[in-house]
């Protein structure tokens, strides 16, 4: 029986981490700890939740049923399950994740040098995705590059600036946000969604089963032992970097007290911590990061698209790439505020049923559960959406006091009793059929 060896276990969770630490992972966690003030560990604990947490969690509940979505999304139907699938590729493909690699990468490493102008946003962005694309067209070779060479120097460069925000901060936080003040830990929770990474899991779930597979172990059990500990190596280090980089966040009130976003944080610390030098530093390391998962993304979406649509992998790469440029040069600020009503909405679903996939064997029917509160989870996370986008006056007074509703977790409790309603139809349902037979 084929077995990966150590260092193969090892490339394969460095490949992982890699995939999953991009633009937002970076940027997010710093501005957290700037506007949460002395509240930053409790909005880390809920960030942590969301940003590593569930994405560990999806990586396992996708290695169980080998690695592809639509295996996971099947008791939904092929309709509803496809649907979801092109909803969370498009989300950390072309609409948001894969532009933000390239406005995030800018506003850290060239908008100081050069202003953030459009002209100067657009001649990056088309260089930077001209990158990709050429990288994109040959996807047999991701999985080295990135493992053993790629991975290790981008673990190295996050872990000096890491180290150098505990050892060396800027200063005492400042006064937390009156949001941050209210309610730290549900705040900390929906900003985790903002990194994507649990829709990145559903999405590099079936790369990283084929991974081991093109290791030549062919084992079920062996691949999702593999992945498992895969996704548990992503997740201590993800876990290091936000803690490190929360800190930093925390600590750079002094300097970055009118930052509108964590790319101005970032560049603000470094700037004072290590000046010039250290400002190209940060830039080689955004970049790299930023441009490894752009290519993971960008791969993964032609991958799946080329087997839905009658389009050829290297058509899709370049009209990947070409939308992404398109929609990167809306510039970082507008593309975070237009991403957070959309997340909200699609992630709640995406939870239920990577939760509920561990529970199939507690019902008869895993259909009969996993479709309603799915639908009830969206229904009520697009409320969050919209109160989340600025239209509440367009909502009934009722459902903006719902339980939860002020932490933009109104779709939990109405999920929670759909759930419970489902299993007890599901039993009453199982009972009757058994009895006829």
């Amino acid at each position: 029986m084929k077995v990966l060896k150590g260092q193969d276990i090892l490339a394969l969770g460095f490949m992982t981490f890699a995939l999953f630490v991009g633009a937002g992972n970076i940027i997010f966690p710093p501005f957290v700890g700037l506007q949460a003030g002395p509240n930053v560990w409790m909005a880390a604990l809920g960030f942590l939740v969301t940003a590593v947490g569930l994405p560990v969690i999806t990586v396992v509940a996708l290695a169980r049923v080998g690695g592809s979505m639509d295996a996971l999304s099947s008791p939904i139907g092929k309709v509803a399950g496809g649907l979801l699938a092109a909803v969370c590729y498009l989300a950390v493909g072309p609409l948001f994740a894969t532009p933000r690699t390239a406005t995030v990468s800018f506003a850290v490493g060239l908008a100081p040098l050069t202003g953030e102008t459009p002209l100067a946003l657009f001649l990056y962005s088309a260089v930077y995705f001209l990158l990709v694309f050429f990288v994109s067209l040959y996807p047999g070779r991701l999985l080295d590059t990135v493992g053993r060479f790629l991975a290790p120097l981008k673990i190295i460069a996050l872990a000096v600036l890491g180290i150098a925000a505990f050892a060396l901060p800027v200063g005492p936080s400042g006064d937390a946000v009156p949001e941050y003040v209210a309610a730290p830990f549900s705040l900390g929770f929906i900003n985790g969604y903002l990194t994507m990474d649990t829709l990145g899991a559903l999405v590099f779930g079936i790369v990283i089963v084929n991974a081991i597979r093109s290791r030549g172990v062919e084992s079920p059990q062996l691949i999702t032992r593999y992945a498992i500990i895969a996704g548990l190596i992503a997740g201590v280090g993800l876990a290091l970097v936000y803690i490190s980089l929360f800190r930093l966040g925390s600590g750079s009130h002094a300097v970055a007290a009118g930052a509108t976003n964590g790319a101005a944080v970032l560049h603000a610390y470094v700037q004072h911590t290590f000046g010039a030098l250290g400002s190209g530093f940060l830039a080689v390391l955004i970049s790299l990061a930023c441009l490894v998962t752009a290519v993971g993304l960008t791969c993964a979406c032609a991958e799946y698209f080329s087997r839905v649509l009658p389009l050829s992998y290297k058509t899709l790469v370049l009209l990947l790439a070409l939308f992404s440029l398109l929609v990167s040069n809306l510039g970082l600020t507008k593309l975070i505020a237009f991403s957070i009503p959309v997340l909200t909405a699609i992630y709640p679903p995406c939870i239920v049923l990577v939760a509920l996939s561990f529970c199939a064997g507690l019902w008869h029917s895993q259909s009969r559960i996993l479709g309603p509160v799915m639908f009830v989870s969206l229904l009520f996370g697009l409320i969050d959406a919209i109160k989340g986008a600025g239209f509440s006056q367009w909502l009934p007074t009722s459902l903006l006091d719902l339980p939860l509703s002020e932490q933009g977790l109104a779709w939990l409790v109405p999920s929670v009793a759909t759930l419970l309603v489902a299993v007890l139809i599901d039993r009453l349902m199982g009972a009757r059929v058994q009895a006829a037979a």
